[in-house]
């Protein structure tokens, strides 16, 4: 069980100057990725893990109005492993009234705990869900190669870089009507997927990790380009994999 602290230690967790720390982290990717359309309607998150703590978007918001004030602090070392259901240990809860835990919580930990990565992305990327949708209702993944974009994605998404002619492939999984629901289908895609760096939820966005934020948002960025490609190249009725 985590330490109890005082009001102003569990404030001061989220107060900082520097522009790197996870708390203005958030809140400014939160507002860029809006633009992006991958957050719109209060959906998608992020989680950033610095050491023992893990920094979390709230959940239900708009997210291009999150301020670090507005951020979740839980230990990594819970008492329980987070799973659907399950209680979580904070360190800090914001006094705002409405703010909530995101109920991407446990999916954010299959990343932190099977992967050690130090950041999550969840968005709901038109793009990814377009993708999902053109592909055969029982396709278990999302496969695409010789595409440039294709080396900025990491082996399991926290090792070395593919190569152009590497076959990228990430692991389609169904939708569930409560998100945290999702936390197996995602740890068992995850172990059967193991060079995987993201997970695809049918009708719904994707799950990014990286060993940074950097990565994870690096990674993001090109995945959606390839998904958005991979859109085109479908519709165009053109192979997804192969360079002909």
């Amino acid at each position: 069980m985590s330490k109890q602290l005082t009001y102003e230690e569990a404030e001061a967790l989220v107060v900082s100057e520097d522009p790197e720390h996870p708390a203005n982290l958030i809140s400014e990717l939160c507002r860029e990725f809006y633009k992006l359309g991958w957050v719109t309607g209060t959906g998608g998150g992020i989680s950033i893990r610095q050491g023992e703590h893990v920094y979390l978007a709230p959940s239900g918001v708009q997210k291009e109005r999150i301020k670090p004030e507005h951020i979740f602090v839980l230990p990594f070392a819970q008492s329980s492993v987070p799973k659907p259901g399950s209680k979580r240990d904070f360190l800090r809860i914001p006094s705002k009234k409405g703010l909530s835990e995101s109920q991407c919580t446990p999916l954010f930990w299959n990343a932190f705990t099977m992967r050690s990565a130090g950041a999550c992305i969840h968005t709901h990327s038109q793009h990814a869900v377009m993708l999902t949708l053109l592909h055969p209702r029982d396709a278990q993944s999302f496969k695409i190669s010789h595409q440039e974009m294709i080396k900025g994605v990491r082996i399991g998404g926290v090792g070395k870089t593919l190569s152009f002619f590497n076959t990228l492939e990430i692991p389609i999984i169904d939708n569930t009507a409560v998100e945290e629901d999702l936390t197996e289908s995602m740890a068992a895609a995850m172990e059967k997927y193991p060079d995987a760096p993201a997970i695809l939820v049918r009708r719904h966005g994707v799950y990014v990790w990286g060993n940074t934020w950097e990565q994870a948002k690096t990674q993001s960025e090109c995945l959606d380009y390839l998904f958005e490609i991979a859109v085109k190249m479908l519709l165009a009725k053109l192979p997804l994999v192969g360079d002909n």
